[in-house]
C-alpha cells in the first residue's frame, strides 16, 4: 500500500496525490497540501469566541443575546437566557447545551455572550 496519510477530514485510507502537489480523498472530496499535514495539530486547537470577542471553553456560563426561534418549534430562546455548563463542539452550530424549559439544543458562538 501507499505511505501516504489518511485524510484529516474522514479518515479515509485511500487518499491519492493529484499532479499540483495536493493530497485528495475520493470519498470526502477533500483536498490538502502535504505540508499543511504538520500544521493539523494546530489547526485542533481552534479558539471559539463568543459575541464580544471573549474566548469559550467547556463548561462556561453564558447568555443569550438576541431572540432565537427554536427550529420545529413554536419556542422562543428569550434575550438574556442564562446557559451553564455549556459543551463546544465542531460544526456549524459550536456550542451543545441544554437550557431549561427547552431541553438539549445547539447554538453558534455568536450569538452568545461569555457571563
Amino acid at each position: 500500500m501507499s505511505a501516504l496519510p489518511a485524510c484529516p477530514k474522514c479518515n479515509s485510507e485511500y487518499t491519492y496525490e493529484d499532479g499540483s502537489g495536493l493530497l485528495v480523498c475520493p470519498e470526502c472530496a477533500h483536498e490538502w497540501s502535504a505540508t499543511a499535514q504538520a500544521e493539523a495539530p494546530a489547526e485542533a486547537a481552534r479558539l471559539i469566541k463568543d459575541s464580544v470577542g471573549n474566548v469559550l471553553k467547556d463548561g462556561d456560563s453564558v447568555s443569550v443575546i438576541k431572540d432565537l426561534k427554536v427550529k420545529g418549534s413554536s419556542l422562543v430562546v428569550k434575550v438574556g437566557t442564562k446557559v451553564k455548563n455549556i459543551r463546544l463542539v465542531d460544526g456549524d452550530h459550536d456550542i451543545d447545551c441544554r437550557i431549561d424549559g427547552i431541553g438539549q439544543m445547539g447554538l453558534k458562538s455568536e450569538f452568545v455572550k461569555k457571563i
